[in-house]
C-alpha cells in the first residue's frame, strides 16, 4: 500500500449524474489500495488510535466505525447507493425486509401509538402487527389501499403511521402516494411505503411524499434469490432513531450480503426491465387463455389503476397474479403440471417461481383476513424471471391443461 495516495480523489464525481451512473458507483469510497470494484470488509471490530479516540466514536462526537453491529464500510457503501437511488438523505441496512419493517414501527413509535396499514400487505407482514406490535401497545387498525376517503377517516388524534404496499403483494393494487402522503400529512402522520415490487428503478416514493421507504433487498435489489437483507430510506432525523435501534436490538445486515446487494444495485434498471417486458407479455397471454378467470396486473389496460401506474411508476413489475377455474383444487394441479418455473415462495429472482399465495405466503392469516385481503384459494402468484417468454408461456400452458 502506497502511504502516498490520496484515496478521496480516486473516487467518482457523482453530481449530477443519471440513475444508471448511481446504481453503478454510488457509495464507493475507495481506500488507499485503489481497488476498483467494491471491497468487503469482514471485522466485527475496529481499533482505535487512543483511548480518547476509542471514547469520542463511541460518544458519536466524531465519525467512524464503532462496531459491525451497526456500523460497517461495506454495509455502508449499499446504504448509500440505496439512498442516492431513492432520493433518501439515509439509508439504513438490516439483516431482513421483514427486520426493515420492525425497525421502522419500534424506532418511530411508541406504546400507545396508532398505525394504520393496507389491508393488502404481505402475509408476514400482517403477523407482525397483529401478533407482536399489538402486544406492545402499538394500536393498528387496517384500511383498504386504494381508499383515500377510508384513510382519511381512519386516522386518529394518536396515528404516528399510515403502511402501505403500492404494488401490493400479490393483487398488484395500488394507492395514488402523492394524494395519501398529503391525507396524512393534513393529520401529522407519516406515510410509509414498502417499494420491494418496484425498487427505486420503478417508482420512487419519497419523491412523491412519502416520508420513509422499506424494502426486502432479498427479492429484485439482489434479483438472484442469494442472500437476505432489508433496507429503510427517508430522512436523516427518522435514521437516526432506525440506526439507534440497530444498535441496540441488532438485526443487522451482513457484510457479505451488502456486497452482493451491491453487486446487485449495478445491474437493477436493466433487470427491471426485462422483468417487466416478460410480465407485460405473460399477463397479456394469461388474459386471453380458457380457464383463467382474471389475471391481476397494472400494466394491463383492464386493470381498473392502470392509468395511475403509468403517472406514479416507470414501470408495471414483475409480479403477475391470476385466478384459474376450479378452486384450490384447480390452483394446485396448475401448480403442479408445471415443468420449468420453480414452485417457491421467494420473488424477485432471475429465475421465474410460482406459488399459492392463501396456503404459502398468507397461509397464516385467518381465512376472514384472506377475504378481506383478496387472497382467494383460486389465486395463483407467478413473479417473473428473465427466461425466454416463450418457454415461460408453454410450461403455463402445461398448468392450463390440467384445469
Amino acid at each position: 500500500m502506497s502511504q502516498e495516495w490520496d484515496a478521496g480523489r480516486l473516487d467518482s464525481d457523482l453530481d449530477g449524474v443519471a440513475f444508471d451512473t448511481l446504481a453503478v458507483r454510488a457509495g464507493q469510497h475507495r481506500t488507499p489500495e485503489g481497488e476498483h470494484g467494491d471491497p468487503m470488509f469482514f471485522t466485527s471490530s475496529y481499533v482505535f488510535r487512543t483511548a480518547a479516540d476509542a471514547a469520542a466514536r463511541f460518544a458519536g462526537e466524531v465519525p467512524g466505525n464503532v462496531y459491525s453491529r451497526y456500523t460497517n464500510p461495506t454495509v455502508r457503501a449499499f446504504e448509500e447507493r440505496i439512498a442516492a437511488l431513492e432520493g433518501a438523505e439515509q439509508a439504513v441496512a438490516t439483516a431482513t425486509g421483514m427486520a426493515a419493517i420492525m425497525a421502522v414501527v419500534m424506532s418511530l413509535c411508541s406504546a400507545g401509538d396508532h398505525v394504520l396499514v393496507s389491508r393488502s400487505v404481505f402475509g408476514s407482514t400482517i403477523s407482525l402487527f397483529e401478533k407482536y406490535f399489538k402486544r406492545f401497545g402499538v394500536e393498528v387498525d387496517y384500511v383498504p389501499l386504494a381508499d383515500l376517503s377510508g384513510w382519511d377517516a381512519a386516522i386518529k388524534a394518536n396515528t404516528k403511521l399510515l403502511f402501505v404496499e403500492s404494488p401490493s403483494n400479490p393483487l398488484a393494487e395500488l394507492v395514488d402516494i402523492a394524494a395519501l402522503a398529503e391525507v396524512a400529512h393534513a393529520k401529522g402522520a407519516m406515510l410509509v411505503v414498502d417499494n420491494c415490487f418496484c425498487t427505486p428503478a420503478l417508482q420512487q416514493p419519497l419523491k412523491l411524499g412519502a416520508d420513509v421507504v422499506v424494502h426486502s433487498a432479498t427479492k429484485f435489489i439482489d434479483g438472484q434469490g442469494r442472500c437476505m437483507g432489508g433496507v429503510v430510506a427517508g430522512r436523516g432525523e427518522q435514521m437516526k432513531e432506525v440506526v439507534g435501534f440497530l444498535r441496540t436490538a441488532g438485526p443487522t445486515l451482513s457484510p457479505f450480503n451488502a456486497w452482493i446487494f451491491l453487486k446487485g444495485l449495478e445491474t437493477l434498471n436493466l433487470r427491471m426491465k426485462a422483468h417487466c417486458a416478460n410480465a407485460q407479455a405473460l399477463a397479456e397471454w394469461l388474459e386471453q387463455q380458457d380457464g383463467i378467470e382474471k389475471v391481476h396486473y397494472a400494466g394491463l389496460k383492464s386493470h381498473p389503476q392502470h392509468e395511475l401506474a403509468q403517472r406514479q411508476q416507470r414501470g408495471f413489475g414483475a409480479v403477475v397474479s391470476f385466478e384459474v377455474k376450479g378452486g384450490k383444487d384447480g390452483a394446485w394441479r396448475f401448480i403442479d403440471a408445471t415443468r420449468l418455473i420453480s414452485i417457491t415462495a421467494n420473488l424477485g429472482d432471475s429465475k421465474t417461481t410460482i406459488t399459492h399465495p392463501s396456503t404459502t405466503s398468507h397461509g397464516r392469516l385467518a381465512p376472514q383476513e384472506r377475504e378481506a385481503a383478496g387472497i382467494r384459494d383460486s389465486l395463483i402468484r407467478v413473479a417473473v424471471g428473465l427466461e425466454d417468454v416463450a418457454d415461460l408461456q408453454a410450461d403455463l400452458a402445461r398448468g392450463l391443461a390440467a384445469l
